[in-house]
């Protein structure tokens, strides 16, 4: 039980006198903590814009939809029974059955053309069905095994699907994850690099009292714990600062974004980090910090041993 106590008062004095040295140099700290900061907020931002674009599209499901036309004369009791069929099937969200005298009323309303369509004898539109893809299933595989399911039935006419969209946009939605994780490497490797020069750094300012430890029997290990520290402090310290730019910029965008979703006829309502968001960034912020101090204190600690 003691053995455990002194370890964690151990543990506590590097925590608090890593504290206090960052504390009498604010200044600096201040800088490398800004810098950390930036590079931190960058893919957290870019992140936060690619989610609102998507829900601002409605996560671009509709943009996916494909109508199925039935040929003219097909009883709508047909029409609804292979609806209920295909709604079974893997990959289909949903199916909306629009019937003739509906397809008509949508398309008087929407075209302006409603007196020379009420002097038609009777209506050329068909029953039709409009298929949304699930999620899982809205790759151009998935949708092309569908289009030919429904296809394959008899009574349908045509199904209007363009699967070079469909192609297009999951092209545009696969460049921008990649030039997200991109982006979160070259600034994850740049955390990396800036925690690691501060604790070179550090370690070389206190190069004399890292020989006097290492020469009354201290171990790497022990020596190395307040620049792990450091460096945690460092991740974390970076990244609730980097909460902060992104909330201060999201702000300083809602007005505009409101304005401009008021004038299209909506209202929407940015998405920000959220709990699940800045506790994320703040696990990334620590997770860098101490595999930076780690890597920095791996490299020098072992150069320095007591002189003679």
């Amino acid at each position: 039980m003691s053995g455990i106590t002194s370890y964690g008062t151990r543990h506590l004095q590097a925590l608090f006198g890593s504290a206090g040295r960052l504390a009498r140099s604010p200044l600096a700290t201040l800088l490398t903590l800004i810098v950390i900061a930036v590079a931190l907020a960058l893919p957290a931002g870019l992140a936060l814009v690619v989610n609102n674009v998507r829900v601002a599209t409605g996560d671009l499901g509709g943009a996916l939809d494909f109508t199925v036309h039935f040929k003219r004369g097909t009883p709508i009791e047909r029409v609804q029974q292979l609806a209920r069929g295909a709604r079974e099937r893997p990959g289909i969200d949903s199916i909306t059955v629009k019937t003739a005298d509906e397809a008509l009323a949508e398309f008087r309303e929407a075209s302006g053309f409603g007196d020379a369509l009420s002097a038609l004898s009777d209506n050329p539109l068909p029953h039709h069905l409009i298929v949304r893809p699930a999620k899982s299933a809205s790759g151009p595989a998935q949708i092309e095994s569908m289009r030919r399911y429904f296809a394959a039935f008899p009574e349908v006419e045509l199904v209007q699907l363009d699967l070079d969209w469909v192609r297009r946009l999951h092209s545009l939605l696969d460049v921008l994850r990649r030039a997200l994780w991109v982006v979160i490497s070259v600034l994850g490797l740049g955390v990396l690099a800036v925690i690691g020069n501060t604790i070179r750094l550090e370690i070389q300012h206190r190069r004399p009292e890292i020989e006097v430890t290492k020469l009354v029997g201290g171990s790497n290990a022990f020596v190395r714990r307040p620049f792990l520290y450091t460096g945690l402090f460092y991740g974390v310290g970076g990244a609730l600062l980097a909460c902060l730019i992104v909330i201060g910029g999201l702000s300083y965008l809602e007005q505009a974004v409101g304005e401009l979703s008021a004038q299209y006829g909506g209202r929407f309502v940015m998405t920000g980090l959220g709990a699940r968001g800045v506790g994320i960034l703040v696990g990334a912020g620590a997770s860098l910090g101490w595999l930076g101090a780690l890597i920095s204190t791996g490299r020098h600690l072992r150069r320095i041993e007591p002189r003679a």
